[in-house]
């Protein structure tokens, strides 16, 4: 959940370790820093953004040709300057990390008697002061990077530079992602490959285990059992202009714009003639998908929200079993296993601690096959899944998930056809989802007209600190995404009902300082909704309704009315509207929208 870059070169890398630092904030901005190697190791850490750092360094005038470089999310120690990397032991060792060292106490303990002082709350700290130990018995660097690790219990992946060996930069991994860059006389570490843009195309992706041993000339890579490792050379597609933000005010509202794209690029090329291709989830998907009688989908956060909506799709159009658990939850009770049973592991980074652990656990207990719909190719989700399908939604670096969300509502919805021409699904039903699925990107076209419409409705909750979201069926699970949308990036507190649940509850919250948001789509259950709208109503709570063709008398509801969408796909579009709605309330209260306190973008801790 941190961010790392590094660097070895014939030139001054702190300009690169700046601009890594950027294109690596949207995982941890609590605090930042970095070191650079000389005569000696300089470092220069802050609290705050790396926009703060920045004026540090053009203050202090640090350079050098090896430097490591980091950005936090606080988890072991406050967001201070102490705790901020990279730490240091006796000023001839430096290290960045991401991860949790779960056995820090024990080494730390060890380390005192040794005689090393610590000066953070870090769990990061004894790594540093476990390699330098190494290094005073003689080691060498990468030695000593070799013998410590094997030592911590946890994940990780860290850079490493020490003053004994100025032009070298050692690298570790477990759990936790890390590229290395390969240039002409200059080589990079990066925990995103965004970080690389501008210096190099070229990367590979280190394997769990790994230890890199990094120069200018030269990457050497030992696995875990200490033999030298060849690692695919990868090209990085990411352009600037896809990773920044362009002539939009914040990543979010850029990236909720991009919506019509990323839905036709998650459709493009796996539909052809009202049929969905089942080549999409690979070569031996069909061979797979004849076994598969049941789905258990594990995810976190808004992903987990996707899931909510596939189990409607893959019961009700599909007739195929589907439970949804949080992955964090999943991997620590006692679930059924059925080896019949498909696991489907949703993660926008691909590196969710949680949803891998999940995953792990299921295949661990004899769960059947599992796919992996993820956004970030070479990510550890791809390699650990049986079957993968990409999202194709591009980078998104906007914490509040946006376009993640919906693409991977497309690939579920891909999915659901796949298996359920197994099942009950007639060919006249896989053509009605094909033909809306082809229309999807122009209905999230018109839904992205309303946007003035619901910026005028923003301005009602700017001084709210509780709002209600009200959904039934499929559209239920969207109305809790809508929720954390306003929650994570306005700060309102936000809880999301079936409709139907009101009158046992939640009505005693309804007052006029509490607004009520309601996902009325023009479906079967839109009667029935209409019911429940009418208790709030009647205990003064103020409505506000977002729905298609919104006819008839809605009383004082406050009402945003879009055309008509086809009703498997209705959940995306809708979601949009709420996506702008949180989007419009923070910017009218001034909040951080891209990157929201106390959260970050790539969850790889547990």
């Amino acid at each position: 959940m941190c961010g790392i870059v590094g660097a070895v070169a014939r030139r001054d890398v702190v300009p690169f370790l700046l601009e890594g630092l950027r294109r690596v904030e949207y995982r941890g901005y609590d605090s930042a820093g970095l070191a650079v190697m000389r005569d000696r190791i300089d470092r220069v850490r802050t609290v705050g953004k790396v926009a703060e750092l920045e004026a540090l360094v053009e203050r202090d005038r640090p350079h050098g040709s090896t430097g490591i470089a980091h950005t936090r999310w606080a988890t072991h120690g406050r967001p201070t300057e102490t705790n901020a990397h990279p730490h240091m032991c006796r000023e001839e060792v430096a290290v960045v990390h991401n991860g949790i060292i779960e056995n820090h106490s024990d080494i730390r303990a060890e380390l005192l008697e040794s005689g090393y002082r610590f000066d953070s709350e870090t769990d990061t700290e004894v790594i540093g002061h476990r390699i330098h130990r190494d290094l005073a018995q003689g080691r060498d660097l990468l030695e000593a990077v070799r013998h410590t690790v094997l030592t911590l219990e946890g994940s990780y992946a860290f850079g490493v530079v020490a003053s004994y060996d100025p032009h070298r930069l050692v690298a570790a991994v477990r759990g936790n992602p890390l590229v290395v860059g390969v240039g002409a006389g200059e080589h990079f570490i990066a925990s995103d490959v965004a970080a690389l843009i501008g210096v190099t195309r070229q990367y590979m992706v280190l394997e769990d285990g790994d230890v890199a041993d990094v120069t200018a000339d030269s990457v050497r890579i030992l696995n875990r059992a200490g033999r030298p490792a060849r690692r695919s050379v990868f090209t990085n597609t990411l352009s600037p202009t896809m990773v920044d933000r362009g002539k939009w005010r914040h990543f979010m509202i850029k990236e909720i714009h991009e919506q019509p794209q990323t839905v036709a690029a998650a459709l493009a090329g796996r539909t052809y003639e009202d049929r969905v291709l089942e080549a999409a989830f690979g070569p031996t998907a069909s061979e797979v998908f004849d076994r598969v009688r049941s789905v258990q989908i594990v995810a976190c956060g808004t992903a987990y929200h996707a899931g909510l909506v596939a189990r409607h799709w893959f019961e009700g159009l599909a007739g195929v079993q589907c439970r949804v658990e949080q992955a964090s939850e999943f991997r620590y009770r006692d679930p059924l296993a059925d080896s019949s049973t498909l696991v489907v592991a949703l993660s926008q980074s691909g590196e969710t601690a949680d949803t891998l652990g999940a995953l792990q656990e299921a295949l661990t207990r004899g769960f059947g096959p599992s796919l992996g719909i993820v956004n970030v190719p070479n990510s550890s989700l791809v390699r650990a899944a049986d079957l993968v399908l990409m999202t194709n939604a591009g980078p998104e670096i906007g914490v509040a998930s946006t376009k993640a969300f919906t693409a991977q509502l497309v690939a579920l919805l891909l999915l659901v056809v796949a298996l359920g021409r197994r099942r009950r699904m007639t060919a006249e039903t896989e053509a009605q989802i094909v033909r809306e699925l082809d229309a999807l990107p122009n209905w999230c076209a018109k839904a992205l007209r309303l946007g003035p419409a619901v910026d005028e409705l923003a301005a009602e909750f700017t001084d709210k600190r509780h709002a209600l979201f009200l959904g039934r069926g499929v559209h239920y699970p969207v109305a809790m995404e809508g929720a954390l949308k306003l929650k994570e990036i306005s700060y309102i507190h936000a809880e999301a009902y079936p409709a139907g649940e009101l009158k046992h509850g939640p009505l005693a919250l309804v007052d006029r300082d509490m607004p009520v948001v309601a996902v009325a789509p023009n479906d079967a259950l839109r009667v029935k909704l209409r019911s429940n709208l009418e208790e709030v109503r009647a205990r003064g709570g103020i409505l506000y309704v977002f729905g298609e063709d919104m006819e008839g008398d809605w009383g004082d509801a406050r009402v945003l009315s879009m055309p008509s969408v086809g009703p498997i796909v209705a959940p995306v579009v809708h979601t949009i509207l709420l996506q702008l709605l949180a989007y419009h309330v923070a910017v009218l209260k001034g909040t951080d929208i891209d990157q929201p306190r106390n959260l970050a973008k790539s969850v790889t801790v547990e």
